[in-house]
């Protein structure tokens, strides 16, 4: 057993000023994990892709009220962290929350979003993550590798590909720390997954013009939180550590480049 991350998205189409529930990407619940009692399990960030001005909102009987709970307001095309720095939600294990969203009224169009969730002890999770702290005492080199995703028109996870089908320059048998990434084209979400974090994805807002922002993501996420959540790859896992992305219905292709540090041992 270990920590986690995860990441969990949705969608709704034209849901107009209406609340709609999530309909959840493929994979995903909206069902928190069961873990051991006692054992911190919070919503680190949220985050959605609008097309108009929007809301998103999170309801449980478990957190301060189940009427309107955590309401978020967003504008078109701003996709990025709307949570606080500090004092992350609480969630608790097996509480099913209630996930809904605001938007276009306009029929086809697709309205996205993502939760991250910290587990700090789930079982069958054996993850890898470090802190600052770590990265920069073991930061040997940046490296940088492309991905350039065909995402779909559904909103589902689309355009999944190995990390190393474009770029593949990762030395042999060597750990990588994933500090951030950019996208050329705004996106709901980009994902990492691979068995060096339990096989669950870990990601962040597709957003192409707030490079400061996520550039540096599991980097801040480590230091606002005061967690390790600077995730590690084995480059002998290369050809299972996996990229894709949510899109809405226009379908646009993003590149994405994940910044890494190629990590010394310890």
């Amino acid at each position: 057993m270990g920590a986690a991350l995860e990441l969990i998205a949705g969608f709704v189409t034209a849901p107009s000023t209406t609340f709609t529930a999530w309909g959840m990407n493929t994979g995903n619940t909206n069902t928190v994990r069961n873990c051991p009692e006692g054992k911190l399990v919070r919503i680190l960030e949220a985050w959605a892709d609008w097309q108009t001005a929007g809301i998103l909102r999170v309801r449980s009987p478990k957190l301060h009220d189940a009427v309107q709970g955590i309401r978020l307001q967003g504008v078109a095309s701003e996709v990025q962290g709307l949570l606080p720095a500090v004092a992350p939600q609480r969630v608790y294990p097996q509480d099913t929350l209630t996930i809904e969203q605001t938007g276009s009224a306009t029929a086809g169009d697709i309205e996205s979003g993502a939760l991250l969730l910290y587990y700090e002890d789930l079982p069958g999770s054996a993850a890898r993550f470090i802190d600052r702290a770590e990265l920069q005492r073991r930061a040997v080199n940046i490296f940088t590798v492309e991905n350039t995703l065909a995402l779909g028109t559904a909103g589902n996870y689309s355009g999944e590909e190995a990390i190393n089908v474009e770029f593949d320059l990762f030395k042999a048998n060597t750990d990588y720390a994933l500090i951030g990434y950019n996208v050329s084209v705004e996106c709901a979400c980009v994902r990492w997954r691979g068995a060096d974090l339990g096989n669950l994805g870990v990601g962040g807002p597709g957003n192409e013009t707030l490079k400061v922002m996520t550039r540096d993501w599991f980097v801040r996420l480590s230091e606002k939180h005061g967690l390790s959540l600077i995730p590690v790859f084995n480059s002998a896992n290369k050809q299972a550590i996996l990229v894709d992305g949510a899109q809405d219905e226009n379908g646009a292709d993003s590149t994405v480049t994940s910044i890494f540090a190629e990590l010394a041992a310890r």
